[in-house]
């Protein structure tokens, strides 16, 4: 079985290299995102790619072991959560390099394994970069994946939110935001809560927390959303 996938996996980190693009590559670098191992090939035709092949466990585990960009990718897409360990995640986790590759794994397959909502708590407040982006990454897409849990579930991480604020790096600052956010977008009880807490981020005596404050509360004041929470429209459009 495991020869059988290596060979798989081979074949496919063939069809991605005859698809490298030197100039998508240089834009990706633009973007902040790490080239060393990149190949340059866009997230619709990975997407693609994953669609024709279907879920394969024993194939995404191969194809992560390359340590192509691309490739990596791919494997959040086409694993299957329901054969991803706890030991998988911790692995895949400590190998993040790139805002890209964090927020894929994270919104294509970490999100629906029974760890998720276990992990946002232990990555949060881990020191490495990514490692604690993808903690806020959950939060986000959980917030919309997630369609069975409470708000209480929700209403936990406004104070890991609030405590994590001050972090000035870029891709972590950004993800608290977006966690904030996302989670003020689940329904109107969550949006009012969202609101307070970023009201009370605002207070804080850092640069980071007030744009992670003064962004959310842009966003989720603003009529268009307000509207939309009153006609049910996320919970509808998360179906």
């Amino acid at each position: 079985m495991w020869k059988n996938s290596k060979k798989a996996a081979d074949g496919i980190i063939l069809n991605l290299k005859s698809l490298a693009d030197s100039k998508s590559k240089e834009a990706m670098s633009r973007y902040g995102i790490k080239t060393e191992h990149a190949l340059g090939i866009s997230i619709p035709n990975i997407r693609g790619i994953a669609k024709e092949i279907g879920k394969n466990h024993d194939v995404a585990l191969c194809l992560w072991q390359t340590k192509i960009h691309e490739a990596r990718i791919l494997a959040s897409m086409i694993d299957d959560y329901r054969s991803v360990t706890e030991e998988q995640m911790e692995l895949w986790v400590k190998a993040f390099n790139s805002w890209d590759l964090c927020d894929q794994c994270c919104g294509n397959l970490f999100d629906k394994t029974r760890f998720a909502h276990l992990k946002t708590m232990e990555w949060s407040v881990r020191k490495e970069e990514f490692v604690k982006r993808a903690g806020f990454v959950l939060m986000a897409t959980l917030s919309v994946h997630d369609k069975k849990s409470k708000d209480e579930v929700f209403v936990k991480y406004f104070p890991i939110i609030k405590r994590e604020c001050g972090d000035e790096r870029n891709f972590v600052k950004k993800s608290v935001n977006w966690a904030l956010r996302q989670i003020g977008k689940r329904n109107l009880n969550l949006n009012k809560k969202a609101i307070n807490t970023a009201k009370e981020i605002q207070k804080e005596d850092s640069k980071a927390a007030r744009w992670i404050a003064q962004d959310a509360l842009r966003e989720l004041q603003s009529d268009p959303i307000q509207q939309r929470l009153e006609r049910g429209y996320f919970r509808r459009k998360a179906k």
